[in-house]
């Protein structure tokens, strides 16, 4: 585990969340067969705001970042309150995540940090702050998704970096890190990423966001 080293251990009060966002004509290229090619940029889009706004209502949260390079999703969530980072690395997910990391530490070298998925359409604020009660135990800790092969959040206390290593099997990547896995009941909306229509059915039964709901529900009929 590689530790920083800031000039005192006190964490700034709150977390500071990491969202990144592929640009959108490229996002969420699975969903194609549910959504059709229109719709489906526009749900990348609404499941982000939904995402970053259930987060911004989280009373743990101090602030969101959020990385992409996409003019048209960075005004969207930056009108919603969050902070928009852009992918200057542009070398993926988790190149995205760490350049994120170390752009909210530049300004706050104690922050509490923690990379959350952009793709949460289902998200409740009661449950996030469920996760990162339990994930401030800890100098790193993760949440598997709802197929537990994946990795929706992944934390790092003061001091300590984040290291994603999200994508594929991300779940055994971050236990062979040493992150350590929360196991919590009640947390659904944290762990259910929409990638296939599947995946939306099961969020749509978990209960969709504003936005999400007012695109997809529209677009079903």
């Amino acid at each position: 585990m590689k530790l920083l080293h800031p000039t005192h251990t006190e964490a700034d009060d709150g977390w500071s969340l990491v969202v990144p966002l592929k640009p959108l004509a490229l996002a969420k290229s699975r969903l194609a067969a549910a959504a059709g090619a229109r719709l489906r940029p526009r749900l990348a889009l609404a499941f982000a705001e939904d995402t970053v706004g259930a987060a911004l209502d989280c009373a743990r949260v101090r602030d969101v970042a959020v990385v992409t390079d996409d003019p048209a999703a960075g005004a969207a969530l930056a009108a919603l309150g969050a902070r928009i980072v852009p992918d200057s690395p542009a070398a993926g997910l988790n190149a995205a995540l760490a350049h994120g990391a170390r752009a909210v530490r530049a300004g706050r070298p104690h922050a509490r940090v923690a990379a959350l998925n952009a793709d949460l359409p289902a998200l409740r604020p009661a449950e996030l702050a469920l996760v990162l009660d339990a994930a401030g135990n800890f100098p790193r800790a993760f949440l598997a998704d709802a197929a537990e092969i994946g990795t929706t959040f992944l934390s790092a206390a003061p001091g300590v970096e984040l290291e994603p290593a999200f994508g594929g099997a991300s779940r055994l990547r971050h236990l062979s890190s040493g992150a350590v896995e929360i196991r919590l009941a009640g947390v659904d909306s944290v762990r259910r990423d929409v990638d296939t229509g599947e995946d939306l059915a099961a969020a749509l039964a978990l209960g969709l966001g504003p936005r999400t709901a007012a695109r997809w529900l529209t677009a079903a009929g």
